[in-house]
């Protein structure tokens, strides 16, 4: 019997998942997640980045059917682009760690509360469209991981958003399987969007997915067909990239979301852990800025290459947001000075200021091994790029001017899914991102309406939602 296609096993996959086989801590999990996205989505919204999105959207036209913050209304491709973008800017949001490759699951929160404006959604409905998402994208990121070819993650990101649509919006199998076959031919991009110098795209590109994965949803509701050979068809994924994804999806499971992580510091998911070392060192000894003559952080090939300075370029250059939460030095620089990293971190005026910079130069970071190539046998030697992703390995190690040093390592960090948020940390870390923006009171009935999403209906959210202003 012939293999059924890929585009086929996912549809059948996305459109056959039910709440009830979802565990209890699967959902508990989904709902932290929710929450902490959230969060970042209310720190955005007085942004200057995102402002400029505002402004093309209104050149655009701003009316529509889906309630969102800072408009009256939308259409629902540009509502799932301003959720998309508001939730991913700071850069403050959720990740899968592959080995080779990773992602973040939340990208796919924006397109569900959009599209939960047209179509009447449960809690339940919601948090069902969740786990699919969230599924998808991290297997895929472990069967076919795009971004050891310089490809960016969010290639991966079509998939698992219009899968999730699809089953929203009741498309049958067909439909969706031709829907995932427009999304895999039409969104191509490059992992340069994250390398130095890091520009204000790489807190935007994915919502420009999302934006073009309701039109395609949209457009296969209709009818539209798509090329539903994409992975195993002439010209398609397989031949393209050289990856062939084979993964028997009739086995598919909801088991990859444990494996999710959140960030405790709003800073590159991969220096969570060098972060948390370095902010040990100044709890637990007392000592100048002034005596530090070194400080050498010692950590994984990933790490290495994507934030520093590594194969993504130069990263001690820092003149901006993007650069700076992208830039290893700058992160373990500022995170010593100020015993944090939180958005107030990225502000201009912080990091153009004398005593970050001046302390970034004094930061190093490399890996075990003198040598990184070739990658494979580099990681085989190396035991941190060898525990990764299971452990988070680093260690951070200050060099005084009278030559005394001392040392912290660790291989996690709170938020790792070796210690996951609990939700006391995940409410913290919500209360601490929208409290400029909403007060006490907006902040405790969002908390309570996700906590009991799925007795709820997505109007009640998205109301809270489109009720804030500043």
């Amino acid at each position: 019997m012939e293999k059924e296609l890929q585009n086929f096993q996912i549809a059948k996959f996305a459109l056959g998942a039910d709440f009830d086989n979802i565990s209890t801590q699967t959902i508990d999990q989904l709902k932290r997640h929710l929450l902490d996205s959230l969060g970042s989505l209310i720190c955005a919204i007085p942004r200057p980045a995102i402002q400029k999105l505002v402004r093309q959207i209104k050149t655009l036209g701003e009316n529509g059917p889906c309630i969102v913050p800072l408009f009256k209304g939308l259409p629902a491709d540009r509502a799932a682009q301003l959720f998309t973008a508001l939730i991913r800017y700071p850069d403050f949001m959720d990740n899968y760690l592959g080995k080779e490759s990773t992602c973040h699951p939340s990208d796919n929160i924006g397109s569900l509360l959009a599209a939960a404006c047209l179509c009447h959604t449960s809690g339940k409905d919601f948090l069902t469209a969740m786990a699919i998402a969230y599924e998808i994208e991290c297997r895929l990121v472990e069967e076919i991981p795009v971004m050891k070819e310089g490809i960016d993650h969010t290639l991966l990101l079509s998939y698992p958003i219009t899968a999730a649509l699809c089953k929203m919006f009741k498309l049958t199998k067909e439909q969706t399987a031709n829907a995932l076959g427009m999304a895999g031919c039409s969104i191509s991009p490059l992992a340069t969007s994250r390398a130095s110098y890091t520009s204000e795209w790489k807190g935007f590109a994915s919502s420009l997915e999302a934006f073009n994965c309701m039109n395609i949803v949209l457009l296969a509701r209709e009818g539209m067909t798509g090329p539903v050979a994409l992975f195993e068809g002439p010209k398609g994924f397989t031949e393209v990239f050289d990856m062939k994804l084979e993964y028997d999806w009739s086995k598919g499971d909801f088991s990859l979301i444990s494996k999710c992580v959140l960030k405790k510091y709003n800073a590159e998911v991969h220096s969570q852990s060098a972060i948390e070392a370095i902010i040990e060192l100044s709890r637990n000894h007392k000592f100048a800025i002034e005596e530090i003559k070194k400080i050498t952080i010692t950590t994984f090939l990933t790490a290495y290459h994507i934030i520093g300075s590594g194969s993504y370029g130069d990263r001690k250059v820092v003149y901006s947001k993007e650069q700076a939460d992208h830039s290893f030095f700058y992160l373990v620089a500022v995170a010593l000075l100020d015993g944090q990293i939180y958005p107030e971190q990225f502000e201009k005026q912080r990091i153009q200021q004398k005593d970050v910079q001046d302390l970034l130069q004094k930061v190093h970071v490399e890996t075990k091994l003198p040598f990184h190539k070739p990658v494979t046998l580099a990681g085989i030697l190396d035991p941190y790029t060898n525990a990764y992703p299971a452990k988070m390995k680093a260690k951070a190690e200050i060099l005084f001017n009278d030559g005394r040093t001392i040392t912290q390592e660790t291989d996690d960090y709170p938020g790792f899914h070796t210690r996951p948020f609990t939700w006391e940390q995940t409410i913290d870390k919500f209360k601490k991102l929208s409290q400029p923006i909403i007060s006490s009171e907006k902040q405790n009935d969002m908390i309570d309406t996700i906590k009991q999403l799925e007795m709820r209906d997505l109007q009640q959210l998205l109301q809270q939602l489109a009720e804030i202003n500043f």
